[in-house]
């Protein structure tokens, strides 16, 4: 059985204007930058790069229905849909595919570090509360302090609208244990900005890539000579070449760097959210030259 999921999927980032309002520019230019310009296969709103954790449920509405005008006919569309309380998750996940979105993607609850069997009852909550909703699960030990284990995604593999988790933790026998136990009713999906090559070589066909914001048209281009085109000397070779800059990023303060990174290239960006601040020299100066290295003007 084919997977479900293929191609390269951005967790589109939310910038501000002066207002702190969200900017509705920057974020349409953005959406048509990465879908027209960059061809990637689908967008995610409201996920952890896009600060659903800072945003009002008017401002999640906006940014999710926005994106949705944006991505019509053009590509899928799974909206970031956590929150910490298993009601209000199954909440935002109604109106989400209500409005349209293809899926939802969620991260678990992101104060307290949670069992098991507590997270298998929050996603089962959801999966059965919201059977129309195709599922992408979060794998994100690093930001909720809950670690989703191989067992207990085999568990919700018997919920048949949970269709894939992205996994973050960069501990890559977890792809196969995974795959293993589950075969294709939940597919892995890299999370990982500097393992997607080795994502790949393990049958993996997507890539949910937040430095990807910054950089698509290099995601775009590894996943299809390693997926599309089964290259894999040239996607290694690629790889090799453009992973220090994914690097730099997934190891900074990466939202920053995404926007001031896509600012000096020229796109309205607006600020990011506090308490994110704006980039500092520290992490500037190697950005800047990387991207340089990679042929972008930077100003």
């Amino acid at each position: 059985m084919a997977n479900k999921l293929n191609g390269v999927y951005i967790p589109v980032f939310t910038s501000y204007d002066k207002d702190d309002k969200v900017n509705e520019e920057a974020l349409r230019f953005h959406c048509r930058y990465l879908l027209d310009e960059c061809k990637v296969q689908g967008l995610i709103p409201c996920g952890s790069t896009g600060g659903f954790a800072f945003m009002h449920d008017d401002e999640r509405e906006f940014v999710i229905k926005t994106v949705l005008e944006e991505a019509k006919g053009k590509g899928e569309v799974f909206a970031g849909t956590a929150s910490c309380a298993t009601r209000d998750v199954i909440r935002y996940s109604k109106d989400a595919v209500s409005w349209g979105a293809d899926g939802v993607m969620i991260v678990p609850p992101y104060y307290g570090s949670f069992s098991q069997e507590e997270l298998f009852q929050h996603y089962r909550a959801i999966a059965e509360g919201v059977p129309e909703a195709k599922i992408i699960l979060y794998n994100n030990p690093f930001s909720s302090h809950s670690d989703i284990l191989p067992e207990t995604v085999e568990r919700l593999a018997a919920f048949d609208n949970i269709i894939a988790i992205k996994e973050t933790t960069g501990i890559m026998q977890r792809v196969k244990d995974i795959q293993y136990r589950v075969g294709n009713k939940i597919e892995v999906v890299c999370g990982c900005d500097t393992l997607p090559f080795e994502f790949f070589l393990c049958g993996v066909t997507a890539w949910i890539s937040g430095p990807g914001n910054l950089l698509p048209k290099q995601a775009e281009k590894l996943y299809q000579l390693a997926v599309v085109q089964k290259d894999l000397a040239a996607a290694d070779s690629y790889f090799k070449d453009v992973r220090p800059a994914f690097e730099i990023i997934e190891n900074g303060p990466y939202v920053a760097m995404v926007i001031a990174g896509l600012g000096w290239r020229g796109h309205p960006v607006g600020s990011p959210r506090r308490p994110i601040l704006p980039l500092t020299e520290e992490y500037a100066v190697p950005l800047k030259k990387e991207l340089k290295r990679l042929g972008y003007k930077v100003d």
